[in-house]
């Protein structure tokens, strides 16, 4: 299963801009609220060094791209239906984002660096809005929506615990359907001080402090800065940088992204998403408007911030939001390849702690059966099943079982 990371945020923030940027789709693009009526899904990239140049050979990818160097590993992004207040009530399109916020590994929040838009997610004059405040507004729909659910089956999870079973698996299984896990529950416990404390005993602070924390570790977040390419939204990027120095703020301009990635796909300029720079490759094809466009980008978002931000978002919400390292399994040890000759045909994204005997799950469920080691075909060593594999490992797995 490909990784799905969902965008969230108030109408009007750029993440459909955002979206089609990533994803080089073309969804309505509208100041209406709502725009975005139903989750539209599509495929964008986690990019990452490849492995082949380090082996002085040539690649042929089979699950992913290959493009100058560098893997383009597909993950599904899904841009979600505005929210606005008391959607975990089920107002607007409440429900319908929360089901879907909830099977997302991963969640980049959108909010408007430029103050653009008001309480309600209306376009207003810009520097008006508060990114602050919109932020903290939609946070509080999902940690409701964790307390909603918490709070909604209490007489179950205590019934499950008097019937003997432990808190950890009563709770952990009310929640399973949004990927939480028993690790994420005993962390909440510890983390909040509520390990000590019979479940009965919870009033409706604890309750509420348990849902923020689990909301917190269960689904990961990061705060896209959008439309830094607006005069002033400098300042509200240092403001929410400061205001949420527990959160990882990425300054970003979807409209800058699109552009490129527009002009690119025309043959226009050569550009690799996420990269530092561009270039015109055919100038005389440009008009003045494409021009000063392409050149308000160079100055004043790549001059400033090194990059649109775009896919440097996407790529720290893989790998340092979820931690995955990158993997490339292969049959022949000696030609790094797969039985039909493929050159370090796939790569697999594993969460970090994964061991070999995870990585053969993730190829075969038989692999599983008669797994004996692995081979680390960098250093030629031999790797133990539950070795915790490291980000570009290139290994061989030796099973007694023929896939």
């Amino acid at each position: 299963m490909p990784i799905r990371i969902g965008l969230i945020g108030k109408t009007n923030t750029g993440k459909t801009t955002f979206f089609n940027s990533a994803t080089l789709s073309s969804e309505e693009i509208s100041s209406y609220p709502f725009t975005t009526k139903k989750p539209v899904s599509g495929t964008a990239h986690a990019i990452t060094l490849c492995v082949h140049p380090e082996f002085k050979i040539q690649d042929n990818p089979n699950n992913s791209k290959c493009l100058d160097g560098w893997r383009y590993i597909p993950i599904e992004l899904i841009d979600l239906p505005g929210l606005i207040k008391d959607a975990w009530k089920g107002k607007g399109l409440g429900n319908q984002f929360l089901s879907i916020a909830a099977q997302s590994d991963a969640l980049l929040h959108v909010v408007d660096a430029s103050g653009g838009v008001d309480s309600t997610g209306k376009i207003t004059e810009v520097g008006t809005g508060d990114p602050i405040s919109d932020f903290a507004d939609i946070e509080e729909e999902l940690i409701m929506w964790y307390h909603k659910i918490l709070e909604g089956n209490r007489d179950k999870i205590s019934k499950l615990i008097r019937s003997g079973s432990d808190i950890l698996d009563a709770v952990a299984d009310l929640y399973h359907g949004i990927g939480v896990n028993k690790a994420h529950v005993r962390e909440t416990l510890l983390a909040t001080g509520l390990d000590e404390k019979p479940f009965d005993n919870f009033g409706m602070a604890d309750s509420k402090k348990f849902a923020s924390y689990l909301r917190k570790i269960s689904k990961p977040t990061l705060i896209v800065a959008n439309k830094v390419d607006v005069e002033g939204a400098d300042k509200n990027f240092d403001r929410l940088r400061e205001r949420y120095n527990d959160s990882i703020v990425i300054p970003v301009s979807g409209d800058s992204e699109f552009v490129l990635r527009r002009a690119e796909q025309k043959g226009l300029i050569k550009y690799s998403p996420g990269s530092e720079q561009f270039e015109i490759i055919r100038a005389d094809e440009l008009n003045e408007k494409q021009t000063n466009a392409l050149n308000f980008i160079k100055k004043s978002i790549m001059g400033e911030y090194m990059r649109t931000g775009v896919q440097f978002a996407i790529n720290v919400a893989v790998f340092k939001l979820l931690k995955m390292n990158s993997v490339y399994p292969v049959a022949d040890e000696k030609n790094l390849s797969d039985r039909k000759g493929r050159i370090l045909p796939d790569l697999i994204l594993l969460k970090n702690g994964a061991t070999i005997n995870d990585l053969a799950k993730e190829i075969h469920t038989d692999l599983t059966k008669g797994l004996l080691y692995a081979k680390d075909l960098r250093y030629g060593l031999r790797l133990p099943t539950d070795y915790q594999l490291r980000d570009r490992d290139v290994v061989s797995l030796v099973s007694a079982v023929k896939k």
